[in-house]
């Protein structure tokens, strides 16, 4: 079992910035794929960005360019830079994880393809 704890959420104006971070409570961190993931009220959780066991990531389109995901394996912590918040980034984030051995693809934006998640943590943006 693997308990993943968020930290860094808040209230932001549009164009501001956050950076989430996600504590593991592993000591094989560097085993793990991992991916972030929101969901605003009414709406589908989406997947926004994953990485994989060598540092590899990927970005949902709606995130591309403006958010970046990256691992600190030796403080077992990922974590999520959020630059130019838009209010459509309003949602609660959580942050994800599966295990990975060595050789596994990186892992895609589907909920279900991780077995591990967090509590949460809420970014409101205003305009």
């Amino acid at each position: 079992q693997v308990d993943l704890v968020e930290l860094g959420g808040g209230s932001v104006q549009a164009g501001g910035s956050l950076k989430l971070s996600c504590a593991a409570s592993t000591l094989r961190f560097y085993y793990y794929c991992m991916g972030w993931f929101r969901q605003a009220p009414g709406k589908e959780r989406e997947g926004i960005a994953t990485i994989g066991r060598d540092g590899s990531t990927n970005y949902a389109y709606s995130v591309k360019g403006r958010f970046t995901i990256s691992k600190d394996n030796a403080k077992n912590s990922l974590y999520l830079q959020m630059n130019d918040l838009k209010p459509e980034d309003t949602a609660m984030y959580s942050c994800a994880a599966v295990d990975c051995p060595p050789g596994s693809p990186m892992r895609g934006f589907l909920g279900q393809e991780y077995n591990h998640w967090g509590q949460g943590t809420q970014v409101t943006v205003s305009s």
